[in-house]
């Protein structure tokens, strides 16, 4: 298995990717998916052997970089993937000129792979999209 994750301009394969996983897995509403954001966004894009499996888009606002839209196809799940995703994402926000904090936007089952990844909880738990979340933050000059 050759796992390649980077930045792309690709995002038709990015939008793919998220509507098999958002809207079709998780049905979250397409209006709330598609949300005139990505023009703006750094966009990531994780591929085994050539075939697209996973992406991530960062959006950076000041000091924070935010990480939003991970997503890996249920097929390719445990493989280390989501792991490469957010390593790249952080990497990426290390680059950028005077952002000092990754945030993310948590699913609630997904706080413990975060939290091994050096994110910590930040205020209450709330719906988006109907999916119970938590905010998460990580300080960038922490190494992983």
């Amino acid at each position: 298995m050759s796992l390649q994750v980077g930045l792309t301009q690709d995002l038709a394969t990015c939008h793919a990717l998220r509507r098999a996983v958002f809207i079709e897995e998780q049905s979250v509403p397409e209006a709330e998916e598609v949300d005139g954001r990505d023009a703006e966004a750094l966009h990531l894009l994780a591929k085994i052997d050539g075939e697209a499996v996973g992406c991530a888009r960062i959006l950076i606002k000041g000091e924070t970089g935010k990480i939003g839209r991970v997503c890996v196809l249920r097929a390719c799940r445990g493989q280390g993937i989501g792991v490469a995703l957010i390593h790249a994402a952080l990497a990426v926000l290390r680059d950028v000129p005077g952002v000092t904090q990754a945030r993310l936007g948590a699913q609630t089952h997904a706080l413990e792979f975060y939290t091994r990844l050096g994110f910590k909880t930040v205020g209450p738990e709330y719906l988006d999209a109907g999916i119970a979340h938590r905010d998460m933050v990580r300080d960038l000059q922490v190494s992983q």
